[in-house]
């Protein structure tokens, strides 16, 4: 007998709207890779163009809608009320999106940002000036050329789209990004997510996107097909010996001799264990700041570096066609009214983007004004949580603005994430920030003994006679972090 029954239960359950991942998408992008994003924007909506004013003659030109009756016009109204819908903040109506448009200005948008600055339209008599091309492609655009080449859906290919932007420099995805909050942004499993993160794995560079260097390796042996070699049992069984060159528990587990173990070795040293390095080191390429700190008048000023970001709008013409029933079929103006929706979505995004970067930079200054006023020698503790806390924000935003973006300065330029550093107290109880004692634990490294390295225990020593009173094991955390191996693998031969 079959006994069927009912149940309630009450979740909490968060998710993203496309426009809330779209934001923290270009959060994401420094300044460069958003000029491209914008660009392909361009070209893929035919809705969205750039600011510029329209020609007389061609306004002129333009055929103009027949006039509507009333009630003809209270639909009219309607249809462009559904533009709105997920905009319900918005307070702007027909009248003043006709205003905004015809004079490119969008800031009806967001117009609750009482902070944002119109842009002054550029002096088309000034001259242009050019910006040095960058000869090399970046790793994110030789990943995303290679990744619409495979064959996705276009929610895989979204997918793969964001965990690329989450891969670092060195070619490793982001540790503090975890796939099920990805799964759940984009409403999948885990399993698909963990696919298209394999795909891109097997894109050049081979092992790119990996979360460890255990995976990194693996990959790179599974796509030369070495899986049943002894190099790959090495890495995939035995990772942590030959990690910490416990060579002899490895040749008695796989009952191998010296010579065969060797080969092995040889083998695994060949493959490369920062993929994104090399051709793709974004250090090799010019660095272009996202913002500018300047002082004028005894003030500290930030602006942002976005003189090339073109003013967007959307086109008078496709709005025309929209508003006229009786020349455009039902679907042709749904097909404009989806695609008006999405340049709405994506110019109110890069706004936001312009406001939530600002107010990030300004709060950083703020709580660094020592450093921009008297130089590098004057930082000061900070951590994320704190810019959060000031402008009211996850921290998760202000990682995401800190990510890969650059500010210049009177005393050079700085990647964002330089600002932010724990802190200790010396025996004086004053603050002193964890980045000095890292400098001075990579000074005592540099000028050890190659025959005879230094402990954790006698750094810490060392550094507590010079009046940084921290524990071995804080050692040990900052060492990890300046990727200094412990003291026996730091022994020369």
């Amino acid at each position: 007998m079959i006994s069927l029954s009912q149940n309630m239960k009450l979740s909490l359950e968060q998710r993203l709207t496309p426009q809330q991942i779209l934001l923290s998408t270009l959060l994401q992008l420094p300044l460069l890779s958003l000029e491209q994003r914008i660009k392909s924007e361009l070209e893929i909506n035919p809705v969205l163009e750039e600011g510029e004013e329209e020609d007389e003659e061609q306004d002129e030109e333009l055929e103009a809608p027949e006039e509507p009756n009333d009630e003809e016009a209270e639909k009219i109204t309607k249809e462009l009320e559904l533009l709105d819908q997920n905009h319900k903040d918005d307070e702007y109506d027909h009248k003043e999106l006709e205003e905004a448009q015809a004079d490119s200005d969008l800031e009806n948008f967001i117009n609750d940002e009482d902070a944002y600055e119109i842009r002054i339209p550029k002096d088309k008599n000034e001259e242009e000036f050019e910006r040095p091309e960058i000869h090399k492609p970046t790793l994110p655009e030789h990943l995303l050329e290679q990744l619409h080449m495979i064959d996705l859906n276009n929610k895989e290919l979204s997918i793969g789209e964001y965990l690329i932007w989450n891969i670092r420099d060195d070619g490793y995805l982001d540790p503090n990004l975890n796939l099920e909050t990805v799964a759940k942004m984009f409403e999948t499993d885990l399993k698909t997510v963990e696919k298209i993160l394999r795909k891109i794995q097997f894109l050049d560079p081979t092992g790119v996107g990996s979360r460890s260097l255990q995976e990194c390796l693996l990959v790179q042996l599974e796509e030369k097909g070495e899986q049943d070699t002894i190099a790959y049992k090495i890495i995939k069984d035995h990772f942590d010996d030959f990690k910490n060159k416990r060579y002899q528990k490895i040749m008695d587990a796989l009952e191998i001799g010296k010579d065969e173990l060797q080969k092995s070795i040889d083998v695994i040293l060949k493959l490369n264990p920062k993929p994104g390095e090399g051709d793709f080191d974004t250090r090799s390429n010019y660095v272009i700041p996202d913002f500018v700190v300047e002082k004028i008048d005894d003030k500290l000023v930030v602006s942002l570096n976005d003189w090339n970001i073109p003013p967007l709008r959307i086109s008078n013409i496709y709005k025309k066609m929209l508003m006229n029933r009786k020349k455009y079929d039902k679907e042709t103006r749904k097909y404009i009214r989806k695609k008006v929706e999405s340049a709405r979505w994506f110019i109110t995004s890069i706004y936001q983007r312009k406001l939530t970067m600002l107010k990030v930079m300004e709060a950083i200054v703020e709580k660094q004004r020592e450093f921009f006023e008297k130089g590098p020698e004057y930082i000061k503790p900070l951590t994320m949580r704190e810019i959060a806390e000031i402008i009211d924000m996850d921290i998760s935003t202000v990682s995401r603005v800190a990510n890969g973006k650059y500010v210049q300065t009177d005393y050079g330029v700085f990647e964002l994430k330089y600002f932010f550093n724990e802190k200790i107290e010396n025996e004086d109880g004053e603050e002193i920030s964890t980045r000095k004692i890292k400098n001075r634990i990579k000074e005592i490294v540099a000028n050890e003994d190659p025959h005879k390295p230094l402990s954790d225990d006698k750094i810490a020593q060392m550094l507590k006679e010079e009046g940084f009173p921290i524990a071995r094991r804080t050692v040990a955390k900052y060492r990890e972090q300046l990727q200094i191996p412990v003291a026996r693998l730091r022994k020369g031969l």
